[in-house]
């Protein structure tokens, strides 16, 4: 009998260590590259220069934005280091830059870099090197595939999404349309047309009659809007980046061409684009919006915009707050602080990924009611839901309903 007590003593001592050592194991901190007890160390690279640098100021608000994190105690303890670099939108700088950002810098993960063509260019390195391209800050489809690229996921609603849209409101609204199409010359660009003639059918062959392309290194476009116009075309699809969108509203005004005018979603923005162009110049063009415009004045005592200008109050006073871009910037980096406080001490980049495949009906401030951020591991596409709105005066004023259109990679 104590020969019995004494194998019962020796076993629950044993289930004891076991448990202990288990526990142990469970509290350990797992940290990757970029990561420790004291620092998240986060890459970012932005058009500071050339012809999207209209899109740099989303750059600076993110680094505001990880500098009110870090003042109010950081990230489960961690400060975020967030290095930033110009690419000039040209892809050899962006692969520079992000060689830079992993072997150099060693961050943790590279975070809404911007532009389709910079990113396609880094894409296959990031996933080789199973770094993190997290919540890129472009539409395009290509971001949703985490069969071939697990370690690349998108943001915003995707191009394609967004360009059906508009076909199936022009199919609706104006049946006999006769349809022309700028768009740039590269993913972007190719990107939206599919989705639009995806989106028109078997009608796009009748209803398009010009599909004109200019390459971001012109200096301007209105040779080519003398071209659309030229066509007799009662509705213009104009895809195009900040820049050259201001001066396509701004040519059509000089040429008294009054087309139904759709401007693509990523140049719907009042500070950068319709402003310098000119209100009276961009009356009733339709675009389409999932965060709310800073320049609406239906939002005016929305506590989200209250929170969003008390944040530019402390932290980025010289921002243009008639800048969707600044709103742009300030949600995304609500999705990032969202993943990196779900992983909790797991800092290691498929944790990361992990994290943030596994977003549920989050709802990051300045998103439009009804919007909603879902992501898991068969769908890399956050933010699928959009509003259509219309200019008039000097805002956008959204109509119909949210509509989702997801379509895949």
């Amino acid at each position: 009998m104590p020969a019995m007590h004494v194998r019962l003593g020796a076993f629950s001592a044993a289930l004891v260590l076991t448990a202990t050592l288990s526990t142990t194991a469970f509290a350990q901190k797992k940290y990757d590259t970029g990561a420790s007890d004291t620092e998240i160390k986060i890459g970012n690279i932005m058009p500071y220069s050339g012809p999207a640098s209209a899109y740099g100021v989303i750059g600076k608000t993110e680094e505001a934005y990880f500098r009110k994190v870090n003042a109010e105690g950081g990230i489960n303890g961690r400060k975020i280091n967030f290095v930033s670099y110009d690419d000039g939108y040209s892809p050899p700088k962006t692969v520079e830059q992000a060689r830079k950002l992993v072997e150099s810098d060693e961050v943790l993960l590279i975070f809404n870099s911007l532009g389709t063509p910079p990113n396609t260019a880094i894409q296959k390195y990031l996933n080789q090197k199973k770094v993190p391209q997290l919540f890129v800050a472009t539409g395009a489809t290509k971001w949703n595939d985490p069969q071939n690229f697990p370690w690349t996921m998108g943001w915003q609603p995707n191009y394609q999404s967004e360009t059906i849209i508009y076909a199936k409101y022009i199919l609706k609204n104006k049946p006999d349309a006769k349809i022309a199409v700028l768009y740039q010359n590269d993913d972007y660009g190719k990107d939206y047309l599919k989705g639009f003639k995806d989106g028109l059918g078997a009608k796009a062959a009748s209803m398009i009659v010009i599909e004109d392309s200019y390459e971001v290194s012109e200096p301007t476009i209105d040779s080519h809007i003398v071209r659309l116009k030229a066509t007799g075309a009662d509705v213009f699809i104009n895809i195009t980046t900040p820049k050259f969108a201001a001066q396509a509203i701004k040519k059509n005004a000089e040429l008294g061409w009054k087309p139904l005018h759709f401007l693509n979603n990523v140049s719907a923005n009042i500070g950068s684009v319709i402003k310098p162009a000119g209100f009276e110049a961009a009356q009733d063009i339709i675009s389409s919006a999932y965060f709310k415009d800073p320049t609406d004045p239906q939002w005016k005592n929305d506590a989200a915009m209250k929170a969003w200008n008390d944040f530019l109050d402390k932290y980025y006073p010289e921002a243009n707050r008639a800048d969707g871009a600044v709103m742009y910037g300030f949600i995304v980096s609500q999705g990032l602080v969202q993943v990196l406080k779900a992983c909790g001490d797991n800092l290691s980049r498929e944790n990361v990924m992990k994290q943030a495949a596994s977003l549920r009906d989050f709802e990051p401030v300045g998103l439009l009611p009804g919007v909603k951020v879902n992501t898991s591991a068969s769908d890399f596409a956050p933010i699928s839901q959009l509003q259509l709105q219309r200019l008039k005066g000097e805002t956008w004023e959204l109509f119909g309903d949210v509509i989702s259109s997801d379509a895949g990679g």
